[in-house]
Parts: C-alpha cells; structure tokens; sequence
C-alpha cells in the first residue's frame, strides 16, 4: 500500500472533496483498489486554486496538523464591490466609488498584520447550531458568525491596477479566510472588494515545486510510475526534528510505551529506526510519548 503525500495544484472550478475522489479513481485505475486511505490537509473552495495536500495511507494520521499548518495565499482584492459571498460567485450587496492608490494600500497593510481579529464570511464551512454557515446562507439565514483571532505573519503587495486591484501575497496562521482579509481591507481604504483570484501557494513545509497537476495525476492512472507523484510521509514533517531509535526503543515505541532517559530538548520529534519513520512523538522532561505511531515496520530502510 502507498503511503505519503500527493501535492495537487487544485484546478479553477473543483472542489476539494472532487480532487480527493480524482486521487481515489487514479488509485484504483492504477490497480490499488479501494483500500488506500485517503484525506486532504485543508479545503480549498472550487474558485482558488493552488496547493492541496492529499495524504496516503499512513500519512492520513497527519491530515489534521497539516490543517494546523501556516499556509500563504496570492489573492486580488478588486475595490467598488463587495459580494454575498466575498468572491466572484456571489451576488453584489455593496458598491463605492472609491479607488485606494498603491501608495494608500501599501500604507494600510500593517495594520493587517500580526495578531488580528476577523468575522469570517458567512458562506463558510463553519458550523451553526450543527449546521453549516453557508447551508444557512443560501437559504436566505441571517449568518452572524462570531470575531475569531488569527496571526497574519506577512502582508506584501505583489501587483496594483487601478481598475483589476490588488494582488497581494499573505502568509496566515490556520483558521485565516483571505477574504475576510479582503473584505477588511478594502474597508479600511473608505471602499468596499471582492476577491477576484486566490491561490494557495504553500501548506505547511509543501510550496508550488512539490505541486503536480491535474493531468499529470491521470498519467499516473493510466500507468506512470507512482513515484513520479507521491512525496514519503516524512515530507510532511521537515520542519520537525529526527529522532533516532536503536531497534529494541523502536519496539517499545510501536507497542505504545514511553522511553525514558532521552538526551534531548523537550518538543516534537519524528521517531525513526534506520530511515523508516516509527511514530511522531512528544519529548518532555527526557520522557518520549507516542503522539501519532505510523504503521511502517515493514518498509525496506
């Protein structure tokens, strides 16, 4: 069974649950089946494109820190209208006849950066009273989702047109919509603006070079070779220190005991016997505990 990352460059227009199931169909074309467990690391709407992380068997286990990841987005923000939805799919509620110059966006960009406070777009996936916030906007709901904090790391203006926008590049902590950003922006330049483009650039340690496309992910299902796509599980944890274990402490950890006496700083560690990841680990106080074990043990180092 193949285990690790297939980093797609999610086309205009599909959804990310439709790219996990075109990783599934290209699976199972390729001959493995339908026992491959599959998982994306983090939605991305039909209308941006960009980075998707689709994790393989064991690296489904860190699916969710790679939800937990920073992330970094190019997105225009064309000022004089604001949409339902904050995107080019929903329908004009407020309009201004106010252009910002370069000189007026590039001054108003550190105040949206650092720890910020933003109201999320109604047509969200957030839940409300167990139900999804743009489920209950488009059935005409009032949505009022509540003021959430995120970290916006770096804002830098890429481009600016005076009739196009804005092009920005943001890199974001997780839980950041870019176009709540867009949206508060363009408020605080007297207007209003929508988001025209969004584009994931980079999810956690994976950026546009790991990326393969759509078409090169059917290659794979009509018979290229599965290497040309699939990055290790390990890629997804480079900005985690190893830790190395002789044979009999990567026993202990596989059946789930704590190593003790571990000469290392406290913090998160990728365990491995040889070149074969064990488990993602917790180190406190010389104490290893598994976090997350991997079931890898039959991989050739």
């Amino acid at each position: 069974m193949p285990h690790g990352w297939i980093i797609l460059d999610k086309p205009l227009g599909l959804g990310s649950t439709q790219a996990v199931a075109a990783v599934k169909r290209n699976l199972r074309e390729a001959g493995y089946g339908k026992k491959v467990k599959v998982g994306h690391g983090g939605t991305l709407d039909p209308l941006a494109t960009g980075i998707l992380p689709v994790a393989l068997g064991e690296a489904t286990k860190l699916a969710g820190r790679m939800l937990d990841a920073t992330k970094a987005y190019e997105f225009t923000v064309k000022f004089g209208e604001e949409t339902d939805t904050l995107d080019l799919e929903g329908a004009v509620i407020a309009t201004s006849d106010v252009r910002p110059s370069r000189d007026e966006v590039e001054a108003v960009l550190p105040r949206f950066t650092g720890p910020i406070e933003q109201v999320p777009p109604a047509y969200s996936a957030l839940k409300v009273d167990g139900e999804r916030a743009y489920d209950l906007a488009r059935a005409g709901v009032d949505v009022q989702l509540k003021t959430r904090s995120v970290t916006v790391f770096d804002l830098q203006l890429l481009n600016f047109d005076s009739e196009a926008g804005a092009t920005l590049l943001a890199t974001v902590s997780k839980g950041t919509y870019i176009r709540s950003l867009a949206r508060d922006i363009a408020q605080a330049l007297g207007s209003c603006g929508t988001v025209t483009m969004l584009r994931r650039t980079r999810a956690g340690p994976f950026d546009l070079s790991h990326a393969i496309s759509l078409d090169k992910l059917n290659e794979f299902g009509k018979g290229a070779p599965l290497e040309q796509i699939l990055l290790p599980l390990e890629a997804g944890l480079d900005d985690i220190p190893a830790l190395n274990l002789d044979p009999e402490q990567a026993r202990a950890v596989r059946q789930g005991r704590v190593l003790t006496g571990m000469p290392h700083e406290d913090g998160l560690y990728c365990a491995y016997e040889g070149t074969v990841p064990v488990a993602l680990v917790q180190l406190t106080d010389r104490e290893v505990r598994v976090v997350r074990g991997f079931n890898l043990s039959d991989v050739a180092e």
